[in-house]
């Protein structure tokens, strides 16, 4: 099992190329089964999720195929199967994307009860119902959502909260649905906006997307797309969160600073310089990071996956911080590796207080879930010695090769073999 080996102490200086958001190219590349002829997918993340995916997606009898700087992704009329079974989809919880669009397109659906991080509940019940509302007969049985169907018709349907997840799978559903559709208490993040744009390029009618309110008017065919997945603004706010913890001078190039406010604001608030460019952001940490309070929430609040970073930070800053965490309630586990660290933080129900430290002390971490896994990288990044990431494949879930990036910009970051 692979592991980082981390030396502390060293500024981040340079450029670092910001890749194409994981959480967007998963819900576009599900979208695909939504279309007729070929979609080509531009700026697609290299990562073990991605991977993940095209599994998913072969196993059904879809044909993927890769490009120098694209993949190309044909769903045939009928497919192989229409399922997606446990050992596919058990280490990734988008896998339950497949199920909107297999229903909408081919009327049928088994899709495993999904995996990936242990973050908290994340119910699946949001996403039957809303189909079930579109006239799908959905259940559980053996541990995989069957769902069928012999046209979907439009809904006008209220999630009980704004899930991100839940967002597109009804979307995608309603987008071959007959009539109209409407979400009302969507979710907003960009991911759903950069997917409801994929599927407008594929003749989709979607209005309002970004918005607590999607409006879609079913069509009876979708075809192709040529289209570019949006740059990952969680990995843009890592590597500032980084760049807080360390120091230095980073240009992240192609990070779009009108999808990050709230990140931005917070950074600039504990005193790095952000100066959002027409080619990304430039950003500078001159001097010790006074800190950042947070509370997470849906967009457009603090993003819960910047959370974990955001304390990594924090953790040497020169002021006590808060960061309340309410939209996971298991995402605090990265707190007992920092304080391996000789990090200082108390957890009281949802919040994490921490008083800064005059620095980190290098120890063997392990990560537990994705964004934990980056939080424990700005940590070493910072603290004095040689840090030991260990169980690492959470990270590749999500972060394009980090340790090349990182080296990159001055750091030094090896992958080792770990335990």
């Amino acid at each position: 099992m692979e592991a980082f080996s981390v030396v502390g102490g060293k500024p981040l200086n340079g450029t670092v190329t910001i890749s194409g958001a994981k959480n967007a190219a998963l819900p576009i590349l599900f979208a695909c089964l939504l279309c007729r002829d070929r979609c080509r997918i531009q700026n697609v993340p290299q990562l073990r999720d991605v991977a993940s995916t095209f599994a998913v997606l072969q196993g059904l009898g879809v044909d993927c195929q890769h490009e120098a700087e694209a993949v190309i992704i044909h769903t045939p009329p009928t497919l192989a199967t229409y399922e997606a079974p446990y050992e596919l989809v058990r280490t990734m919880r988008a896998s339950i994307l497949a199920l909107g669009p297999l229903l909408a397109r081919f009327g049928q659906a088994v899709v495993s009860l999904p995996g990936g991080c242990a973050i908290g509940v994340r119910p699946v019940d949001i996403h039957a119902d809303g189909l079930r509302q579109m006239g799908a007969e959905v259940e559980i049985k053996n541990g995989s959502l069957v769902a069928n169907c012999q046209r979907l018709h439009g809904a006008d349907i209220t999630l009980p909260l704004p899930t991100v997840t839940g967002t597109e799978n009804l979307l995608m559903a309603a987008v071959l649905a007959e009539g109209q559709t409407i979400l009302r208490q969507a979710a907003c993040e960009p991911e759903i906006v950069d997917l409801a744009n994929f599927l407008i390029a594929a003749g989709a009618n979607i209005q309002g997307a970004g918005t607590a309110c999607i409006t879609i008017e079913g069509t009876s065919t979708l075809t192709a797309a040529d289209y570019t997945v949006m740059p990952d603004r969680i990995e843009a706010g890592t590597y500032l969160a980084a760049v807080a913890a360390v120091g230095g001078e980073v240009l992240l190039a192609g990070a779009n600073p009108h999808d990050m406010e709230r990140v931005l604001s917070a950074f600039a608030g504990g005193g790095v310089e952000i100066c959002p460019l027409d080619t990304g952001i430039r950003v500078k940490m001159a001097g010790r990071f006074s800190g950042a309070d947070a509370v997470t929430a849906a967009y457009p609040g603090f993003p819960t996956d910047m959370q974990a970073q955001l304390i990594a930070a924090n953790c040497i800053s020169s002021s006590p911080t808060a960061v309340s965490e309410t939209v996971f309630e298991n995402r605090f586990m990265h707190v007992q590796e920092l304080l391996r660290m000789g990090a200082d933080i108390t957890l009281a129900e949802h919040t994490a207080f921490i008083r800064g430290v005059d620095h980190l002390t290098a120890a063997p971490v392990m990560a537990t879930d994705l964004r934990a896994s980056a939080s424990l990288v700005i940590a070493a990044l910072a603290a004095k010695g040689t840090s030991t990431i260990n169980r690492i494949y959470h990270l590749d879930r999500g972060y394009e090769r980090m340790e090349e990036k990182l080296s990159a910009l001055g750091a030094e970051v090896e992958r080792i073999d770990g335990h």
